[in-house]
């Protein structure tokens, strides 16, 4: 009777750990949705960078990631939200750490970042843009303008994707300064500490609105990556053994995308038609592979 009942206890157990090995990733990816569902709210991070997911003057989460964010949610059952402000650079890295549930900041989806963490289906698109002094006294109208100027140097906000830009125009990193947030950059230009500051054209554009010395560089070039003409496309991001939580986000998301009322969420912060065709004819699967 011993041996009979000691074995069949070892047999379940060697199910149960069957269980565990084939199954125990989709078991833990389902108990997260299921979680914070219990538990009431969701933990989502945002750089602070308007238009794509700022803190108003109320302490309210905004911006094209942030409103899309709040709808979809509260179609799977999510109603409340904790909104997390954290340095660019710092999006995945957190997210990774678990300080946050998902990162609602319109990160450009890039090959090396799907490498790190699970993007939903694309939500934005958007070109670039410089910040250059009032007048643009330079005359710059490109990122490859600093190849001529050596001495000039170019500020971008640490981690964000015109690092990349910078180094496939050709531009040293000597020229480049880094800086913490995209606010900083009104007094780097203004003061002449840099010649222009790189963001996407919706940033330069909504930054030039808050101080009369300073204006996006117009005309513009976008800037050449392997030969093809800049282009971001924004998405929400979770953490890669979660599968549920993102099921659940895109299948509402992609049924949000097919009305206008997602259309309008956008456009409202300044993206426009062109913009909202790219990011709906887009998906994630190519941006990753790209």
């Amino acid at each position: 009777m011993t041996f009979s009942t000691t074995r069949r206890g070892a047999l379940t157990l060697f199910g149960a750990g069957m269980t565990a090995a084939t199954l125990g990733g989709e078991a833990e990816a389902a108990t997260v949705l299921e979680g914070i569902r219990r538990r009431g709210f969701i933990r989502i991070a945002i750089a602070n960078e308007v238009p794509y997911g700022f803190m108003n003057a109320d302490g309210q989460a905004h911006g094209i990631a942030p409103d899309v964010a709040k709808h979809v949610l509260g179609e799977i059952g999510i109603h409340r939200q904790q909104w997390v402000v954290t340095p660019f650079g710092s999006l995945i890295p957190g997210l990774k750490a678990r300080r946050f549930d998902m990162v609602a900041a319109s990160q450009n989806v890039l090959p090396a970042r799907c490498t790190q963490v699970a993007f939903s289906a694309i939500n934005s698109s958007y070109g670039e843009g410089l910040l250059v002094k009032a007048g643009n006294p330079h005359g710059i109208h490109g990122y490859d303008w600093f190849l001529k100027h050596r001495d000039k140097k170019l500020a971008l906000v640490s981690g964000a994707d015109e690092l990349r830009f910078a180094h496939a125009v050709g531009i040293h990193d000597s020229q480049i300064v880094n800086l913490s947030a995209n606010a900083d950059a009104l007094s780097a230009v203004a003061d002449g500490r840099v010649a222009a500051y790189a963001a996407t054209g919706l940033t330069v554009a909504r930054l030039a609105r808050h101080s009369k010395a300073v204006e996006p560089a117009a005309p513009f070039t976008q800037p050449m990556v392997d030969g093809h003409s800049v282009r971001s496309y924004g998405a929400f991001s979770f953490r890669k053994n979660e599968t549920s939580l993102l099921t659940a986000f895109d299948k509402a998301l992609d049924a949000y995308k097919k009305t206008d009322a997602w259309a309008h969420t956008l456009m409202k912060y300044g993206l426009t038609k062109q913009d909202v065709e790219a990011a709906r004819q887009m998906t994630t699967a190519d941006r990753c592979k790209a």
